[in-house]
């Protein structure tokens, strides 16, 4: 190739134009060249004999002004002195610029925390079919459907993007106490425990080096350290006749949703858990009977919850607006998430919008009921089965008795007693 031999300096590169030789330096320099393409660019190369190959090799030093003369020259240093131990530079390059593809490809095929979790459901928790044979899972349906809806819920929404072994302890205990903040010390340590249980069976599955630690166990040994409760204490709020004639004026103007609105009305007429109602489905509504057949319970038992006239006559109104769940959410269509509740009445709370009354979390409305229905004079085992408590010792296994009249006219009575105190 045509070249020209001079001692380059920066008029001299400046001066360079497209069509010109390119230029080579001299003295303890030489091998170091700079030449100009027909779009202007100047650039540095150093051109040698490979000690490997024995053939004429270029490497390309980089490009003028953003690497200087100087710069260059310390680069063209560095290069002559791998030449003279009989090495190459360029084969030395091209192994370097693999090894860190190589770290790349390694990075990308990591597992995330989303793999973590979709592992941990699929093959351990949820039902599965292997070879034509459906294996049930480790917990229930329902269970199942609220273990994925926890972790995706918080720890996926949090960390599901991020390369699993490379969440820390304080990665986990942030996220946690960010739960904790917004009120759901339970769902925390739901949290905390099924996120830590599905890096174990990762583990288990030898998933990560042999030096990996568990980030999930070391936040829970952490926060049990700094005795941050995540489980609920034994809770004996209940509103009074005075605080729940306040909330009833209160609560159709205050700051829930119209969804979550329903949803503690439908708690107040019927005693049963936000969680059951949440994903309460019109299949199992038998208004001609004024009953809900209720499948999946915390007791794992199947019942008939009994509902007071005013219950039926909004469920009537509600059908004409809703689709197969009686409580969907607007955005999704799919049953409004639990921890909505006490993530608004949080927020209310923050923004000074909750009633002035004593703390109340949305569980508080099934205890009062309770307690209203034995100031009343409901017998404690119909007030018991109204709220679908499972009865314990000699008399669980032998009164198999369900209560249901008397559940229906003692929860007419109560949501009677309520329309009293409205007006």
């Amino acid at each position: 190739m045509n070249n020209q031999s001079k001692p380059l300096n920066s008029a001299v590169i400046n001066s360079l134009k497209p069509k010109d030789k390119d230029l080579s330096d001299i003295g303890e320099n030489r091998g170091l060249r700079v030449s100009c393409s027909n779009a202007g660019t100047k650039s540095f190369f150093y051109r040698y004999t490979s000690p490997i190959t024995k053939k004429l090799t270029q490497i390309q030093i980089g490009r003028f002004p953003l690497v200087s003369l100087a710069e260059a020259r310390v680069k063209l240093k560095e290069y002559k002195d791998i030449k003279r131990a009989e090495r190459c530079p360029a084969i030395e390059l091209k192994q370097a610029k693999q090894v860190v593809l190589d770290n790349k490809q390694k990075q990308s095929e990591k597992m995330t925390v989303t793999d973590v979790v979709e592992l941990y459901l699929r093959q351990y928790i949820e039902d599965r079919v292997v070879n034509g044979k459906k294996i049930s899972g480790a917990r229930i349906k329902k269970g199942q459907s609220e273990t994925r809806r926890t972790l995706y819920g918080d720890a996926v929404l949090v960390l599901g993007n991020r390369v699993a072994d490379e969440i820390t302890r304080k990665d986990i205990i942030n996220m946690i106490m960010t739960i904790v903040d917004r009120g759901s010390n339970v769902q925390a340590g739901n949290v905390l425990r099924e996120l830590t249980a599905a890096y174990e069976y990762c583990i288990g599955l030898e998933k990560f080096n042999d030096e990996f630690a568990n980030p999930a166990l070391l936040a829970k040994n952490s926060l049990r350290q700094a005795k941050v409760r995540l489980t609920s204490k034994r809770e004996q709020r209940v509103l009074s006749d005075k605080e729940l004639t306040k909330f009833l004026s209160w609560f159709p103007g205050c700051a829930f949703t119209p969804t979550q609105k329903n949803i503690l009305r439908f708690t107040l007429w019927t005693a049963c858990r936000t969680g059951e109602i949440c994903s309460a489905e019109w299949e199992d509504i038998d208004l001609d009977k004024a009953t809900w057949h209720l499948k999946a319970t915390k007791t794992e038992v199947e019942r008939y919850v009994q509902l007071p006239q005013q219950a039926v006559d909004f469920l009537k109104q509600l059908k004409l607006v809703t689709g197969r769940y009686l409580f969907p959410s607007i955005k999704t269509g799919l049953p409004i998430q639990q921890k909505s509740l006490t993530e608004q009445a949080w927020h209310m709370r923050r923004d000074e919008r909750m009633i002035d009354i004593e703390h109340w979390v949305p569980h508080d409305l099934r205890r009062t009921v309770r307690t209203g229905l034995s100031r009343l004079g409901c017998p404690s085992e119909v007030a018991e089965a109204a709220l679908g408590h499972a009865r314990k010792g000699i008399e669980g296994t032998y009164d198999l008795h369900k209560y249901e009249s008397e559940c229906k006219i003692w929860l007419q009575n109560w949501a009677e007693y309520m329309d009293r105190l409205c007006r």
